[in-house]
């Protein structure tokens, strides 16, 4: 058929996430627990092509301690990313959504000192999470 992609990505969300923090793996869990319809893909920050979409978006070094949303060519960061995500999760997590009135700069602030000490609370990983054979096609390779 013209016109149609045979990319199984296209359309999709991307997500890129610190691939040896716990708590950013929990995240991604709980993405994928709550995202029935596979909107979501994933990459980690370490990998090549999670380096490569990160240099694509034109972020910065001090922007890796962030959670990143890809979606059409835009990029979103931090409390911002994570509002848009729960924005189409199932369940009552888009109710979430109704924080993105808050100004961006205190949702940050809040965002910010969690991301600075995830390590210290959560733990870190030695190496980045390799999917399951169930979940190989959420996630993006090199």
């Amino acid at each position: 058929m013209v016109g149609k992609s045979s990319d199984p990505q296209e359309n999709k969300d991307i997500v890129l996430f610190d691939g040896v923090c716990n708590l950013c793996n929990f995240a991604v869990n709980f993405i994928i627990d709550w995202d029935p319809h596979a909107k979501f893909v994933f990459a980690s920050q370490q990998s090549v092509e999670g380096q490569r979409l990160l240099k694509s978006a034109g972020a910065q070094q001090e922007e890796m301690d962030s959670l990143v949303l890809i979606r059409n060519q835009k990029t979103y960061l931090r409390s911002t990313a994570a509002l848009e995500i729960a924005r189409y999760l199932t369940g009552l997590w888009p109710v979430f959504y109704i924080f993105k009135v808050v100004p961006y700069p205190i949702r940050d602030f809040i965002y910010n000192l969690v991301a600075q000490n995830r390590y210290r609370i959560f733990g870190k990983r030695d190496t980045c999470r390799y999917p399951t054979a169930p979940l190989k096609a959420r996630f993006l390779h090199n």
